[in-house]
């Protein structure tokens, strides 16, 4: 007769730490309570965040929405809807779901249960179908390029 391997019960497992947010410790773990099945994308905001990427393509794309009236900053517009379609939802239809999940806003640096919503499709939308976030300006090659070393 097999034996079952025994569970795991040392919580230091994972070989590296998320990210306070809002100084709360963030933690994975796979007991229940508020569930996604989008956990890869905090390693994607690791990632992201050590590149600056949302920052840097934020920084060449010409924002017109009025100062006064802006809720999401473009940066944050543009990390939610990177992960977004990193993790598989192509759509921006998407992000109206998205928007409460509680990974995808610990991801964008916000608190799951109490941090504000990311942005909904309406508030995409209008930069995708102007085309400013497929036609990024390349003026030079800082904006339009990551140094592979900085990953390292």
């Amino acid at each position: 007769m097999e034996r079952a391997t025994p569970a795991a019960t040392d919580d230091n497992l994972l070989p590296f730490a998320f990210p306070a947010v809002e100084r709360k410790k963030v933690t994975a773990a796979f007991d229940g309570g508020r569930l996604s099945s989008d956990g890869g994308v905090m390693l994607l905001s690791q990632a992201e965040r050590r590149l600056g990427l949302a920052e840097r393509l934020a920084a060449v794309i010409p924002d017109e929405r009025d100062a006064s009236r802006v809720i999401h900053r473009l940066p944050d517009i543009l990390r939610a809807r990177i992960f977004a379609i990193a993790c598989g939802y192509e759509d921006a239809d998407d992000l109206d779901r998205l928007r409460s999940d509680p990974t995808f806003k610990l991801a964008c640096g916000r608190l799951p249960d109490t941090g504000t919503d990311l942005c909904s499709q309406p508030t995409v939308l209008p930069s995708e179908s102007a085309g400013a976030l497929y036609s990024i300006p390349c003026q030079s090659a800082a904006p339009c390029s990551v140094p592979v070393d900085c990953v390292a």
